[in-house]
């Protein structure tokens, strides 16, 4: 599809402006069509000076062969959106740029600090969402502070160094529950700095460009009828479902790490969400036990956009999904063998819901979100 766009169109933040809050708020502001525009591709342009190349509207394969290998029903026709060619190498760029456009016009409209005076830029990541943070940050020339676990990969530490990125890795404390990255991210952000995050709970735009793939699937391809897509944080599954708002959503989860579908089942069968968003603590705590999978981006052992999608899976008559781990491991293979998309393990845990849930007719998608590393 991208190539058949004319120039501009083929980037997402363009093409699908009109929609995207920050375009609403600049508009609404004062700021014209024309400035936007050109915010969004000279920041684009500074992405790509960076990693490579900018945003274009990402591809999707029919995915026929795949479902006959993983043995569906027929009568499923199954649609892949690879996501692996982004920058960065994953969706989580799509997050940050909305972010950043944000950013961008409230410098504009004079209701952030001066150049000199702007805080850095946090976020809690050992992966795809850091790398991401790294890439924006440095096109829109921000100080960024990066928090880490102990057991991040050294390759992403050296490439958020390369990128300017300070990197602060985090041990477990005594005693402590939950991700200590996300506990020192947090005290960061308490002090003096800005969050910018792909958890909505802490960073609320961070839907805004996460919808735009949502809004490409449908122009792609039309109808869907489900959505199966993996689960850490829950912000790509909320964006991508309020960008697909008819396709019934079933966010997928490891069974080694699942507090969505624990929140769920505390939620059952009466679904009072007011009731769970006045006492949020009685759905949602740190996963029990340490988190495992060998799908280590959907670990995280709070879902911190739980209840969004909780919303908007219900809404879509859905339910969250929890996968053992031999599915997991067998969709990373068949994704692997089946297609020539050089995907990861935990970018194919949407397949793995699919696999494991085996529905017997409609036009289902996932999302292959990430690239091996």
């Amino acid at each position: 599809m991208a190539g058949d766009l004319p120039p501009g169109e083929q980037n997402p933040f363009i093409r699908y402006r009109e929609r995207l809050d920050s375009y609403r708020r600049a508009v609404d502001g004062g700021l014209s069509d024309e400035w936007f525009v050109e915010a969004v591709g000279a920041l684009d342009d500074a992405v790509a000076a960076i990693d490579g190349h900018g945003f274009v509207v990402t591809p999707v394969i029919d995915g026929t062969a795949l479902a006959s290998a993983a043995g569906l029903d027929p009568a499923v026709a199954l649609t892949v959106k690879d996501e692996t060619g982004n920058v960065s190498g994953s969706h989580k760029a799509r997050h940050l740029f909305g972010v950043a456009l944000h950013l961008l016009v409230d410098e504009q409209l004079g209701l952030a600090p001066p150049a000199g005076d702007r805080p850095p830029l946090a976020i809690a990541s050992c992966g795809n969402a850091a790398l991401a943070a790294g890439v924006i940050s440095a096109a829109l020339n921000r100080e960024l502070r990066v928090f880490v676990p102990t057991w991040a990969e050294e390759s992403v530490v050296q490439r958020l160094r390369h990128l300017g990125a300070t990197v602060e890795q985090c041990p477990r404390r005594e005693g402590e529950a939950g991700d200590p990255a996300y506990l020192r991210y947090q005290e960061a952000a308490g002090a003096d700095a800005q969050p910018f995050t792909v958890q909505g709970t802490d960073t609320p735009t961070t839907f805004d460009g996460g919808r735009t793939l949502g809004w490409e699937l449908a122009e792609q391809v039309g109808s869907i009828d489900a959505m199966y897509i993996q689960v850490g944080g829950g912000a790509l599954a909320t964006s991508v479902s309020l960008g697909l708002p008819d396709a019934t959503l079933y966010p997928v989860q490891a069974e080694g790490c699942a507090p969505l579908r624990r929140a769920w089942d505390r939620l059952m069968p009466e679904f009072d969400f007011d009731d769970a968003a006045a006492h949020p603590a009685d759905f949602m705590w740190p996963w029990d036990d340490e988190p495992t999978s060998v799908a280590t981006g959907i670990l995280d052992d709070v879902t911190y956009d739980w209840l969004p999608l909780l919303r908007r899976t219900k809404a879509t008559g859905g339910e969250p999904l929890v996968v053992p781990e031999s599915v997991i491991v067998d969709a990373h293979r068949l994704a692997r063998e089946q297609t020539s998309i050089p995907v990861c393990t935990t970018g194919t845990a949407g397949l793995a819901g699919l696999l494991h849930h085996r529905p017997q007719s409609g036009h289902v998608a996932v999302a292959f979100t990430g690239v091996e590393r």
